[in-house]
């Protein structure tokens, strides 16, 4: 089954872009956010090479470019536990009268849980758990109402994405990065249905 897409909801995708790098040009030089910014582009994890070259230029905490790297490494397992939790929660959310029902629906959501996840390791690499857009945010909004995506699993799709990606590092680790998880989990939390 093909989900046709109205012309208001591709526009709105466009502009549902979650991460922001303004905020960090007076930190970083402009070299490293346009890595930041063409990994975004791209709709990608940040490469080895560019983990490196951030390292190089910019110098943030070596844990931190370690971490981003371990979590875009384990990104499917990660997102597999995230969904597992979804389901476990919401067992009849994929079935006919579900949320995420059709198919389609679902591997959607999923992918979001990718796109989170990818989000959240640039604010790790760049040391910064200040990495959204709020105009990108607020067309998210927008676009999760006009698809009618069921926002509590979303929230609980993100907590778990947090909980497996922190059981993979130190406890100390957990603690510092904690607040990268913390902030998109709040930002999705703000988001309502009018």
């Amino acid at each position: 089954m093909t989900i046709q897409l109205s012309e208001h909801v591709k526009e709105l995708i466009a502009k549902a872009r979650i991460v922001s790098f303004a905020s960090w040009k007076g930190s970083y030089p402009p070299e490293v956010i346009q890595l930041f910014q063409a990994a975004d582009d791209e709709s990608r994890y940040l490469s080895n090479e560019d983990l490196e070259q951030i390292q190089a230029v910019a110098s943030p905490a070596e844990s931190l470019i370690s971490t981003a790297r371990l979590l875009r490494d384990r990104a499917p397992e990660i997102i597999d536990e995230a969904r597992a939790q979804v389901l476990t929660q919401f067992p009849n959310i994929t079935q006919p009268g579900g949320g995420l029902y059709p198919p389609k629906r679902a591997e959607n959501c999923w992918r979001d849980f990718w796109h989170f996840l990818r989000c959240m390791t640039y604010g790790i690499a760049g040391g910064s758990s200040q990495f959204t857009s709020s105009e990108g945010l607020h067309h998210m909004n927008l676009l999760y109402q006009e698809l009618q995506v069921p926002l509590d699993a979303m929230v609980v799709g993100l907590e778990g994405i947090k909980a497996a990606s922190l059981k993979r590092v130190s406890d100390l680790e957990a603690e510092n990065l904690a607040p990268y998880f913390d902030h998109l989990i709040t930002q999705l939390k703000t988001f309502n249905y009018d």
